[in-house]
């Protein structure tokens, strides 16, 4: 039988079907008695099927050939052998030989070259070791896990390929050049082999396994999380952060702020002996004129002597097989909910937990789910929540979960690493943590700043904030009665703190556009390096340094009283961000770090980078960005960023009303060249204009669009542009030179050097 992008082989016991659903993607599927089953839930309903653009499948009738634009797969119908090669190359990368062994429901595939690196199939838990880093070798189970960890049934190698298999708790086993599936969970054996670089393979795995919506744009800012607070304490410690103008968007609740072990839906409402103004919306009001957003705490157990309770038992919501027991919190019987159940999820955003929304708790913190064994009791309580909050309101899902199993992101999910010790061991074991979880395809993690167990020193503070300003999720937490506001830790590490929280903010724009890159192709605003240098040898376990967005290099401080770092830069130009010194990649350069104000982040911008930022602001959306100002370091190849804007609280952007717009640079031997491309979307910002700071550019003359521009007087004359103006400036680093241009219109600028 042909199929529209492969074919279906009758083999022993049952058939073959090999399908191209993407140019890069081979689906690999055993149905023994030519019968399949479901696919696991890490597949997303929406999967493609067949790939897009020119497939060619060819029978000879000894073997069968597919080719696309990306792959080239050749399978001998004699020896059931298959061979994957990129397009162009006559030497196979990945090799399978006597598929007839698929019904014993396992494989093995060889790979080359043999050392490749292999990642992915699992992170660490809070409390392991975690001194692998990122390579996996050896027996390795593929499971959701606990306490922060992470998981994928998804080998790749920055070598140029990967292996998803469609299945739960697989156990792989990985040699070099060999990787084996010794067990998984289906009969009918369902794999796909994929081929690229490391974007490449995440933008195909996103497809499978399904994309990720934006959040909520206030949740890419600080948040405050306590467990222990009433509402004095809440506004107390809320309008304290604005009078300091300290930046501060949410505030996490933990048991608090619901009436956990009342009857009557307890653990869905507000607690009114700690939050008597909750349940009317008049803290809410308050809180949001104050620009500070409610994230609430979850538990996947209710009680069982309550109103809810009993409708659980009636109607068969509960975990099978558990009993019932003490909770620690409440000391009432309690049992856990099953939420692979549809029943149950159908339930849990009850009208209760609705009012609740409604009146503040617009955040889900979602804690102890992992504690069943199973990989998809987390990912469906959130799914729970979120398929609940989309069919009543309008409004962002977000939600903090402490484990990961791949495919729950499209359900709105963030992962923070567990209840983790404080101590700069700890803060340093954080880095693995964040790098292994972005491998198997979790692109928006955060952790306990400043570390859920005991208190941290004030240095440990303050290098931990550094730390998370430049984290997916910027978020501090402690436990019971640990305050983690930036004002505890005294002078020294508050001015450090607020500095680094400062310029995540100024960020903001660049930032917002990179969770867009993530929606749309899979790969977020946190990579390991080896993403952008997958062929360098310094870098296939380097956990010491990341990059933020495409552009920025950064390797917080994580180490006491540390006076010099040492730090491989990888290939091309770096700067230093703060102090404009220029270094050469390719090397390990010595830093000179601040052991007494604790203020200097270790971080680098990329040559060809294109930077934006926005004036500082104590909460997004705090004013209009009427003006974006953006960094630019030309090179010689061209580079480009899509700025990325919408409403920041809807889902409208999903029909098309966002703003993004190209912008992109180039360097010739005499010519920078600087471009705006034309506006996809229907969203109008209140964005007018950018100034565009190109960085090392001595600008001799402007022309825009072959015509010559005469240089703004002073700063003065700049600001008050209408049209296009520009002017150069000279600084104790460098020489800048100021183009200052329309937003929302096209424009090709030509900076004579």
């Amino acid at each position: 039988m042909s199929l529209p992008a492969g074919a279906s082989i009758a083999m022993a016991g049952g058939s073959l079907r090999l399908t191209l659903v993407r140019s890069n993607v081979l689906r690999v599927h055993y149905l023994p008695g030519g019968h399949g089953t479901a696919p696991a839930l890490v597949m997303s309903a929406t999967a493609p099927r067949a790939a897009d653009g020119s497939v060619s499948v060819h029978d000879t009738g000894h073997r069968l050939e597919l080719q696309s634009d990306s792959m080239r797969v050749v399978f001998d119908l004699a020896t059931h052998t298959l061979l994957v090669f990129r397009a162009h190359s006559s030497a196979p990368i990945l090799t399978q030989v006597r598929l007839g062994r698929l019904e014993r429901r396992t494989l093995a595939l060889g790979f080359a070259p043999a050392d490749a690196p292999l990642y992915g199939i699992h992170g660490f838990d809070a409390f392991q070791a975690a001194r692998s880093g990122m390579v996996r070798t050896g027996q390795q189970l593929a499971t959701a896990g606990e306490q922060g960890d992470a998981g994928a049934p998804l080998v790749w190698s920055t070598a140029g390929f990967a292996v998803l298999v469609d299945s739960q708790k697989t156990l792989f086993n990985l040699a070099p050049g060999r990787i084996q599936v010794l067990r998984q969970t289906r009969p009918d054996l369902d794999y796909y082999l994929i081929l690229g670089a490391p974007k490449q393979i995440f933008a195909a795995i996103d497809d499978l396994t399904g994309h990720a919506p934006l959040f909520p744009k206030w949740s890419f800012g600080f948040i405050n999380s306590q467990w222990g607070i009433d509402e004095g304490e809440l506004l107390r410690i809320v309008r304290r952060y604005r009078v300091l103008h300290i930046p501060l968007d949410a505030f996490s609740l933990d048991f608090d702020w619901k009436a956990w072990g009342q009857n009557n839906y307890g653990e869905f409402r507000w607690n009114t002996g700690n939050f008597p103004d909750a349940p009317s919306g008049t803290l809410d009001r308050e809180l949001t004129a104050l620009g500070v957003h409610l994230i609430g705490i979850m538990k996947p157990r209710i009680h069982v002597d309550t109103v809810e309770g009993k409708y659980a038992t009636a109607h068969h919501l509960w975990l099978p097989g558990e009993k019932m027991s003490l909770d620690y919190f409440s000391h009432k019987p309690v049992k856990t909910l099953d939420f692979d159940k549809a029943a149950t999820r159908k339930w849990f955003f009850n009208p209760a937990l609705r009012q609740s929304f409604e009146t503040g708790i617009v955040g889900w913190w979602n804690d102890e789910a992992d504690e069943t064994g199973d990989d998809t009791q987390f990912f469906n309580m959130e799914r729970a929540l979120y398929d609940g909050q989309r069919q009543y309101f309008k409004q962002r899902v977000w939600s903090l979960n402490r484990n990961f199993w791949l495919g729950a992101q499209r359900y709105a999910y963030g992962l923070w690493s567990g209840d983790i010790q404080s101590g700069f061991a700890s803060m340093a074991a954080q880095r693995q943590r964040m790098l292994s979880a972005i491998d198997v395809g979790e692109m928006w993690w955060g952790m306990d700043g400043g570390g859920f167990h005991l208190h941290p020193s004030s240095e440990n503070y303050a290098r931990w904030i550094e730390f998370d300003a430049f984290s997916p999720i910027c978020r501090v937490h402690g436990g019971y009665l640990q305050r983690r506001q930036p004002w505890i830790y005294g002078q020294t590490a508050a001015r450090a703190a607020i500095r680094a929280l400062d310029l995540r903010y100024r960020l903001m724009p660049y930032i917002y556009s990179y969770a867009w890159r993530d929606h749309v192709s899979g790969v977020g605003l946190v990579r390991p390096l080896f993403f952008a240098w997958p062929r360098d040898p310094h870098l296939r376990n380097d956990v010491q340094a990341w990059l933020f967005g495409q552009w920025l290099l950064v390797s917080p401080v994580v180490h006491r009283h540390q006076r010099v770092k040492h730090l491989y830069l990888p290939p091309g130009t770096w700067t230093n961000f703060f102090t404009g010194q220029v270094y050469r990649g390719g090397s390990t350069v010595t830093l000179q770090i601040d052991a007494k104000t604790w203020t200097d982040i270790p971080l680098f911008v990329r040559q060809g980078a294109i930077v934006p930022t926005q004036p500082l602001m104590q909460y997004v959306g705090q004013h209009p960005v009427t003006t974006l100002t953006v960094d630019v370091y030309p090179a010689r190849r061209a580079t480009y960023f899509d700025y990325y804007d919408d409403n920041g609280e809807t889902y409208a952007y999903e029909h098309g009303q966002y703003f993004l717009q190209r912008i992109g640079t180039q360097r010739r031997p005499t010519i920078v060249r600087l471009s705006l491309g034309a506006v996809r979307g229907s969203y109008e910002p209140a964005l007018r204009r950018y100034l565009f700071v190109l960085h090392r550019v001595k600008a001799r003359a402007v022309r825009v669009d072959s015509a010559a521009l005469q240089p703004a007087a002073n700063r003065s004359a700049l600001n008050r542009c209408s049209t296009v103006c520009w002017m150069r400036v000279k600084t104790k680093e460098a020489e800048l030179t100021l183009i200052d241009l329309p937003a929302g219109k096209p424009y090709r600028v030509s900076v004579q050097d």
